[in-house]
């Protein structure tokens, strides 16, 4: 009768020989035996999240190999355990070689930084449900073999539902698994400004291979190319041919189907149907509770059930107002020095779930300005001074927070064209210090009160 680890070194050579590389890479390689006895066959993954992503995806493709290894009656469990420190690994690690369509890559190891990728929003941190569930799969699915699972991959639905963290996860992990693979996440706002610039500058050609040298383009909201020009939709039009053609994966999103967004060209309507269309919609109940435990979790805070549950009742459609809340929950705990609890949610958070569609950046502009003493022109403008610095970044804050549509360059764009970097210092700014500044956490509650009242 074969030992343990004799059956677990023809599994392990089963499973490699018929996984693909990104799949034994991202999720087999890291396992390893704990127990065999009789027909149990006890598999320990190194933490919690890599046991949960082999159960979730990869357990029926094991339990297959170890019944076609050992016999039809083994049971196969995972558990987490951690390798010991001494022991050397079964074998030596190979390079992760992904596959190319057309040839070897030519390009640099490593990624320059405008990739632009955020690396919190990973496949990990992102909670599935059964609003987001095909999305989710498909997203990995690209991210696991880029440029031959769907190609391409469109992504729809409102905004504040995941699309754009989804887009990140596919850039993060094509990344670490494949170093030697290009990888640019970009907004259609953003990609517009490099195409005025590259025209005011004559320097066409360099946007050309800025962007048509990548393996793995993501372009963020896609509906806001239906007011744009001809021009533009020509060369993006080009840019997704070029990629295409080569076999490079292109990921979009919108808040629409490609069907519904008129302001498209009809061949280009007619290149993002060829591939998968999928829809995130509004999460359930359980899948909002989920998402608040997953923040509070990764944030170390202690969100009690009833506080979790009342939230998720209130907030249906957005998950960055979910995400929110937590935040704001954390600020007010922060500074009273007390617990979260029920009744500090229900006294803090009284606007929370309610529509707010109808504000307008203009509003929120002229309601900051008014509160601060100051013009509008002044808020919007470049001068340095202190009380206006303050009051601009607290515009910026507002705007991203209360405003679901607006990216980064496109609050950008309302402040005078600054650079899109400049408003998230800005951002991050007034958000850290929320939970060490009562006086700022009470002027953005003035504020948040005042702009909930306007019509």
């Amino acid at each position: 009768m074969q030992s343990g680890e004799e059956v677990w070194a023809q599994l392990r050579e089963s499973l490699r020989g018929n996984a693909s590389e990104a799949v034994w890479a991202a999720g087999l390689s890291t396992l390893r035996l704990v127990d065999f006895h009789g027909d149990e066959l006890v598999i320990g993954a190194p933490n919690q999240i890599q046991l949960q992503r082999v159960q979730q995806r990869y357990l029926p493709f094991i339990t297959e190999q170890a019944q076609r290894v050992i016999g039809p009656e083994v049971q196969v469990s995972l558990t987490v355990a951690d390798a010991p420190a001494s022991s050397p690994p079964a074998e030596p690690a190979a390079p992760v070689t992904p596959p190319s369509p057309v040839g070897p890559s030519t390009y640099a190891a490593s990624v320059d930084a405008p990739a632009r990728l955020d690396p919190r929003m990973t496949f990990d941190s992102f909670v599935p449900g059964p609003s987001n569930r095909l999305a989710f799969a498909a997203a990995q699915s690209v991210a696991e073999t880029p440029g031959r699972a769907y190609n391409p991959l469109m992504i729809y639905g409102n905004s504040g539902l995941g699309k754009t963290h989804l887009l990140h996860a596919i850039g993060n992990y094509v990344r670490e698994n494949y170093p030697g693979r290009r990888v640019l996440y970009v907004s259609t706002e953003t990609f517009l400004n490099d195409f005025i610039r590259a025209i005011q500058t004559k320097t066409q050609l360099a946007l050309h291979e800025r962007y048509r040298e990548n393996d793995v383009l993501l372009i963020d909201d896609i509906q806001f190319m239906e007011q744009r020009g001809e021009t533009f939709h020509e060369e993006i039009f080009h840019t997704y041919n070029a990629l295409h053609g080569e076999g490079k994966q292109i990921v979009l999103t919108s808040d629409r189907s490609p069907r519904d967004l008129a302001g498209l060209q009809d061949r280009f309507r007619s290149r993002l149907l060829q591939g998968l269309v999928t829809e995130v919609d509004q999460p359930d109940l359980e899948t909002r509770i989920a998402i608040l435990r997953s923040k509070a979790e990764g944030e170390g805070i202690a969100l009690p059930d009833d506080v979790t549950e009342w939230i998720a009742q209130r907030v249906r459609d957005n998950i960055r107002e979910l995400e929110g809340s937590i935040t704001m929950l954390r600020a007010f705990a922060n500074l009273r020095q007390e617990p979260i609890t029920l009744e500090l949610a229900r006294t803090h958070l009284t606007n929370l779930g309610q529509e707010q569609a109808v504000l307008k950046p203009e509003t929120i502009l002229t309601v900051v300005a008014e509160f601060y003493g100051l013009s509008v022109d002044d808020v919007r403008g470049s001068k340095r001074l202190r009380p206006l610095v303050h009051a601009r970044h607290v515009a910026m804050f507002l705007i991203r927070e209360m405003l679901n549509n607006y990216s980064y360059p496109m609050i950008a764009r309302i402040f005078d064209g600054r650079n899109h970097t400049t408003v998230i210092s800005g951002v991050e700014k007034i958000r850290d210090q929320l939970g060490s500044n009562p006086d700022l956490l009470n002027q953005i509650n003035q504020l948040k009160r005042r702009l909930q009242g306007e019509t």
